[in-house]
């Protein structure tokens, strides 16, 4: 049987999703269902910035799910969607459950963002396919209590190539405050017939944030600047 096959027959796919909530899902049960190779989490603690600490430290995470591509070798018109409807549901699971677990709790999350990696045997079409529909993102939203629109990256990379994933605030898109990066890498991933899948978040914003919000912002256009 194939991944896909095995997903249907387990039911992987949740029903009746509650925000923030829900069972975890194991690396071996997500392995038999999707797939996964591996899963790799990265957190880090921000103690200091142009030698002063933040107000509060702040911590990113990303968590990584590496799984074989499953239209690799299938030609440009081949439909994703099946697939993406039985996968990415239990990625978005799987990842977010990471999250929660690594920085203390849902409540704790205030950032996130997405990203996916295809190995050089596939197209970015299947990167975008696993984290840019509902089947993905609006569970993301959903588990990690969030209301953004989650911003994102998505390439296609060797093994072991590192990719800059952007965050911004969960409820309140347009915070600067909550713009920011974390590095996602997994050492041996993507190989070319594989699928990095990345969820991100951040406990806070950047340190030392000053740089105003859309709030405060001045009236600013070309005209107002004289350019043109």
């Amino acid at each position: 049987m194939t991944a896909i096959e095995i997903a249907q027959a387990r039911h992987a796919t949740p029903a009746g999703v509650t925000r923030g909530a829900g069972p975890a899902v194991h690396e071996g049960a997500a392995h038999a269902a999707v797939g996964v190779r591996k899963v790799v989490l990265y957190r880090e603690t921000v103690l200091g910035e142009n030698g002063s600490a933040p107000a509060v430290p702040v911590q990113r995470a990303t968590a990584a799910a590496v799984l074989a591509n499953p239209w690799a070798g299938t030609g440009p018109a081949t439909d994703l969607s099946a697939e993406v409807a039985v996968l990415a549901p239990v990625l978005a699971r799987l990842l977010t459950d990471r999250l929660i677990a690594a920085l203390g709790g849902v409540d704790r999350i205030e950032a996130f963002g997405k990203a996916a990696v295809v190995g050089t045997a596939g197209e970015l079409e299947h990167a975008a396919a696993l984290i840019h529909t509902p089947y993905f993102g609006n569970l993301v939203r959903d588990f990690l209590d969030g209301e953004s629109i989650i911003c994102f990256a998505d390439t296609r990379a060797d093994a072991g190539e590192a990719l800059v994933v952007p965050m911004w605030h969960k409820t309140q898109a347009a915070t600067r405050s909550h713009y920011q990066t974390v590095t996602a890498r997994v050492s041996d991933a993507p190989r070319a017939d594989e699928i990095v899948v990345i969820a991100a978040a951040s406990t806070g914003p950047r340190p030392h944030p000053r740089i105003g919000d859309r709030t405060t912002d001045p009236v600013v256009t070309a005209e107002s600047l004289g350019v043109s």
